[in-house]
């Protein structure tokens, strides 16, 4: 891996999907007003008949989704998340999930993504609302290479998926010749001490956390765990059963994410190991920039490392 700073998730979701599309006049693009948002203005310019735009009107773009797909289209529905997986939450359920149509929903500008917008646009709660749909699954990759890959494979998934993007450049943290699999996580570092799981942009922080505490003389496993559902039980049972240390990272509420998977992941297993969940806490956020916001809220790797010093001395 070079560590180099990337382009946004984003990004690269456009272009590998205009690539694509280019290859295949089946896949269809549908936006609600999020066509500049979603970086998908090349997109229409180059392929006018294969996006849809149907204006700030979410609801109905998860309709006309399950209505394309029914008749054969590959569709990825692009839309901002917060408004996404709120207003449009029944829909999802009855019209893509229920009705198992292989639409691919994409979620622009996910967590904290839209900052000093403040909290009508932050959307952390979207894992914990999808979580409890039966057949989507939910997919949130943390750098350009899960991005491109995931899209790809997306083309052939027979069910409903979900995947999030945020806004931010992303370190490239794969090494070449990486393989990567929906519902298979990838473990970025291998250690023994402590073991740090994230999802999307927060598993960077996760990595340089680890690189912090290697300069101190304790290893660290980091899991990018792009996948929340179906979640890889088995990667993530083998991570923990030597650590002394857990904790997970999330652009989400602490409430139905990552972190709540695992607690109760080792609750059932009867796993005994010092854990902490770091994500968003049940209050009314600070507002402020995405990094900002998750510095605040003790996601910045130097406090990452020395909370993990700290619990593997407790």
């Amino acid at each position: 891996m070079d560590n180099q700073i990337g382009k946004a998730n984003l990004e690269v979701f456009a272009e590998t999907l205009l690539q694509e599309a280019k290859l295949n006049s089946n896949i269809v693009a549908v936006t609600s007003d999020s066509r500049g948002s979603g970086k998908l203005v090349p997109f229409g310019e180059q392929l006018p008949y294969q996006l849809i735009e149907v204006g700030i009107a979410e609801q109905n773009l998860v309709g006309v989704c399950a209505g394309l797909s029914a008749v054969g289209k590959k569709v990825f529905g692009v839309s901002p998340s917060s408004f996404l997986t709120a207003r449009s939450l029944e829909q999802i359920k009855n019209d893509i999930a229920y009705s198992n149509q292989p639409v691919v929903l994409v979620g622009i500008s996910a967590g904290i993504s839209y900052g000093q917008l403040g909290a009508t646009h932050h959307s952390i709660h979207d894992f914990a609302v999808l979580r409890a749909i039966n057949n989507m699954t939910i997919v949130s990759p943390a750098d350009n290479f899960e991005t491109a890959e995931i899209i790809k494979q997306s083309l052939d998934y027979d069910k409903p998926l979900f995947i999030r993007y945020g806004k931010k450049p992303t370190l490239n943290l794969h090494k070449v010749g990486q393989k990567i699999k929906i519902g298979k996580a990838i473990v970025v570092n291998q250690g023994d001490d402590i073991v740090l799981i994230a999802t999307g942009e927060t598993v960077q922080r996760a990595y340089l956390a680890s690189q912090i505490l290697k300069k101190e003389g304790l290893n660290a496993t980091v899991i990018s765990m792009h996948t929340i559902k179906p979640f890889d039980k088995e990667t993530f049972l083998e991570a923990v059963s030597s650590a002394k240390v857990l904790i997970s990272l999330e652009e989400h509420s602490i409430y139905g994410g990552l972190g709540e998977m695992c607690a109760g992941i080792l609750s059932q297993e009867k796993i005994s190991i010092n854990f902490k969940i770091l994500g968003i806490p049940d209050e009314y956020m600070i507002n402020g920039s995405q990094s900002e916001v998750l510095d605040h809220y003790d996601m910045d790797p130097n406090k990452v490392s020395e909370l993990a010093k700290f619990l593997i001395n407790k």
